[in-house]
């Protein structure tokens, strides 16, 4: 596509006498600096490193979906799916498009989904250049391999106005923040905040509402393959170790965070990483840590040394969620586009901050989408204003503001995958032992490597195992590399009384949560949770 069918594509939209339109490249300075890298002018040269400012997080709350005919009775509407007028939109995006008018804007076309069957043309629209290095990084590049999108229009068009804010009088928004799906017309709006993630998301969201009535199950998953082409998926939310622990040198990447599984296998919907770096160590996450130093990363919210340029990854004075995003070429080993068949092991991350659970358990088909539906992660003290003590928190699916559709849509694919295709499944607690936050200790991350690798290998398909007595999963009583006084949480503890108490607690959560979702699957299913 020329650049002058770029314009009459904008055109159409609504977005006309642009200053200057950049097409697939982030930036003349940034591409003139990739040049000069590659041809040796450059010694050195690190990430880039920008502000957020005010939004340093996803804004929740400002997440809104057109309520159109096409798609109002597919959504599950609920407080993380809220509607928004047709009205209220087409004037928002008339404001936005009329707020462009004069300036530079920045397009990406790029796609989602590695899978050439189920590839959704992207086409990003941004009025800065960092926000278009972040989509050409998230987002699979056709250019690297030497395909274009192969179409005069994209499928899918994300609107991104950082700096324009809504009236929320007006304009029908929460705040002056909007990131506005329409399904119908297959077009996101995005303004009032700077940060980066929200693009990918709002992407993500589009394949949540077009997979699976094609019998395909997406996932906000990670996933690796073995030697043995014995692919693995690790569905988890922030903090449970998802990116960290499917980074293995042992293992060949496919992808950090969103991913689908289709009849032949599983595929990676993005071409990048967009990982967590807060405390990051090159001595524990050598690989993600590495990738800090990379020139073509972003960091998101990351304090910079100004005097030698150094990061200080151990900064959290402008918020604990900071990120990098890094291209999956620069992951030695790495496949991409991520394709791998069927995978081998389903493993469910869970930061369990009470210290109750175990550091592994072997799970049923219907243990597994009990524990899918309930996605069960906790917040610890300190990570939020007034938080004082840990807090239990259930995404379903593990990740319920990404899913448009009812959870038991995306439950219900899982378990005929996982049925069909005989794939084993574990919870890997990540979170605390011996105690919950702030009296016990965080899993060492060695003893959870050997865990998951020994799963991950077969080696504990024949050691001995027992049944936990409150939250009935299968605890094997012998890993190779951990010590047996690990495997077993209440001996952990000192206290075993206290131990109880706090497991009875967290299964009472358990129980509470899953009601809502009780009328909707089977009793096998509604029986695989903790005793009563």
């Amino acid at each position: 596509m020329s650049s002058r069918e770029i314009e009459a594509s904008l055109g159409k939209l609504g977005i006309v006498n642009l200053e200057r339109i950049y097409w697939n490249t982030p930036s003349p300075a940034l591409y003139e600096e990739a040049v000069r890298r590659r041809e040796g002018h450059i010694s050195h040269m690190g990430p880039l490193v920008v502000q957020t400012g005010y939004y340093t997080g996803r804004a929740a709350k400002d997440k809104l979906i057109v309520e159109d005919p096409s798609s109002r009775d597919k959504i599950c509407w609920s407080p993380v799916n809220q509607p928004i007028s047709e009205e209220h939109f087409d004037s928002l995006l008339a404001h936005v498009c009329h707020y462009l008018e004069g300036r530079e804007v920045f397009v990406q076309d790029c796609l989602a989904g590695a899978d050439q069957d189920y590839e959704v043309p992207v086409r990003v629209i941004t009025q800065d250049a960092w926000h278009a290095l972040f989509a050409r990084t998230m987002f699979i590049r056709p250019v690297d391999f030497g395909r274009t999108i192969g179409v005069d229009e994209p499928q899918f068009t994300v609107v991104h106005a950082p700096h324009y804010h809504a009236r929320p009088s007006k304009d029908g928004t929460n705040s002056e923040a909007f990131i506005i799906i329409h399904f119908g017309r297959r077009l996101v709006l995005i303004g009032g905040t700077s940060y980066a993630g929200e693009i990918k998301k709002s992407v993500f969201m589009l394949m949540n509402y077009l997979l699976p009535p094609q019998g395909v199950l997406s996932m906000h998953a990670s996933a690796n393959v073995g030697k043995q082409d014995d692919a693995a998926l690790f569905f988890g939310l922030s903090g449970t170790g998802k990116t960290t622990l499917s980074t293995d040198p042992d293992r060949r990447f496919i992808g950090d965070d969103e991913h689908g599984w289709t009849d032949k296998g599983i595929f990676n919907i993005e071409g990048g990483c967009y990982a967590k770096v807060i405390n990051l160590s090159e001595e524990k996450e050598p690989g993600i840590y590495n990738m800090t130093q990379h020139f073509g990363t972003v960091m998101e919210n990351v304090r910079l040394h100004m005097s030698d340029r150094r990061l200080d990854l151990d900064d959290e004075s402008l918020t604990e969620n900071t990120r990098a995003a890094y291209p999956i070429t620069h992951i030695e080993g790495a496949i991409y586009p991520g394709l791998a068949g069927h995978p081998k092991n389903v493993v469910f991350l869970t930061a369990d901050a009470f210290g109750v659970l175990p550091p592994i358990s072997r799970l049923t088909p219907e243990q597994a989408m009990y524990h899918f539906l309930s996605g069960y992660t906790a917040k610890v003290a300190g990570t939020e204003a007034g938080l004082t003590e840990p807090e239990a928190t259930f995404s379903a699916c593990f990740g319920s503001p990404f899913l448009p559709l009812h959870p038991g849509v995306y439950a219900q694919l899982l378990g005929e995958k996982i049925r069909q295709h005989q794939a084993n499944c574990w919870l890997v607690n990540t979170g605390w032992t011996g105690g919950p936050h702030g009296v016990g200790s965080r899993m060492d991350i060695t003893h959870t490597r050997a865990m998951l690798n020994n799963a991950l290998d077969g080696k504990l398909d024949d050691v001995p195992y027992v049944e936990h007595p409150i939250f009935c999963l299968q605890v094997p009583q012998q890993c190779p590399g951990v010590p047996e006084e690990v495997l077993n949480p209440a001996n952990t503890w000192s206290d075993s009384a206290a131990y109880e108490a706090k497991a009875r607690e967290l299964a009472a959560k358990f129980h509470a949560n899953f009601e809502q979702f009780a009328d909707g699957v089977s009793e096998d299913v509604r029986q695989a949770g903790p005793a009563r």
